[in-house]
């Protein structure tokens, strides 16, 4: 008679507990694997579905080493439990939606206040209160917020860099104009140097909201004998334009000077390194 072989011995491959030291545990085969990974306990593998899923019962899993999607079976639920399964369900899809729209509206609302302070700033409290009395509701909800967002695309025009550039390549014509800034250069700095700094999203919104306040209070402080509230703000904001303008291109064309001007140093290689360092160091001074 042929000897029937035993079957192998089971292996866990979660615990590595073997059939004989567990015999009480359920064993499952979930999935096409053969050998030392075909058997796991089940306590073991659905300890290792919970740490996969996170929480979330109703995802996926697949075997890590053929691929196969385990097949997970749930109990019936009662009435009660799916009605609530469902209403989770469908709070979990709307949420993401609701809380788009209460950001979008809390924006726009936002905009639609700034806008209303910005006229009344700008044109004076009492005849800004009754503009927007007389107005049409409707413009008034269509055209107040487009106040900050007109205020946010005239900050991104960065017209000091234009001048910064062109200054810099018609340097050698103003010289005599200016000195000092037209003077030959050692070399010129990769991408243009300091011609243009970063786009800061932060300092670009804060400086575009806060424009009609200091375009008001520079209009008081310069202009203070024009009667006109508006025209006063106006005035103000060009000459905060232009002073700001004039230090920020004057700014950068030191930058750009200094790292077209900067010098190396040699590596000192006396004793006396650190008075070698010192004397290179004021030699490039007096330079």
């Amino acid at each position: 008679m042929a000897s029937v072989e035993d079957p192998p011995e089971k292996h866990c491959w979660v615990c590595f507990a073997t059939e004989r030291e567990d015999r009480g545990a359920e064993w499952v085969s979930p999935c096409r694997c053969r050998g030392c990974t075909k058997w796991i306990h089940q306590a073991c593998l659905q300890r290792w579905l919970d740490e996969k899923q996170k929480g979330n019962g109703a995802g996926a899993v697949s075997c890590p080493q053929c691929g196969t999607e385990y097949r997970i079976v749930f109990p019936k639920m009662g009435p009660v439990v799916y009605f609530l399964q469902q209403v989770d369900r469908v709070l979990s899809r709307v949420s993401p939606f609701a809380a788009a729209g209460v950001v979008v509206g809390t924006v726009y609302w936002s905009a639609v206040t700034y806008g209303a302070v910005t006229v009344m700033q700008v044109v004076g409290h009492k005849k800004g209160l009754d503009v927007m009395e007389r107005a049409d509701p409707l413009f008034l909800l269509m055209g107040l917020p487009t106040i900050p967002v007109m205020l946010v695309l005239g900050k991104m025009i960065r017209w000091e860099d234009y001048v910064v550039r062109l200054w810099q390549k018609h340097s050698s014509k103003i010289s005599g104009i200016m000195p000092g800034f037209g003077r030959s250069l050692p070399r010129v700095p990769a991408d243009g140097g300091y011609s243009s700094d970063h786009l800061s999203v932060s300092r670009t919104l804060c400086g575009a909201l806060v424009f009609p306040t200091i375009a008001n209070l520079v209009g008081r402080l310069m202009f203070h004998r024009v009667p006109s509230s508006l025209q006063r703000t106006v005035l103000g904001g060009i000459a905060f334009v232009i002073i700001k303008g004039v230090f920020k291109v004057y700014f950068k064309q030191q930058q750009y000077l200094i790292q077209a001007n900067r010098h190396i140093l040699n590596y000192p290689e006396t004793d006396d390194a650190d008075g070698g360092l010192e004397e290179d160091y004021e030699d490039s001074g007096n330079e």
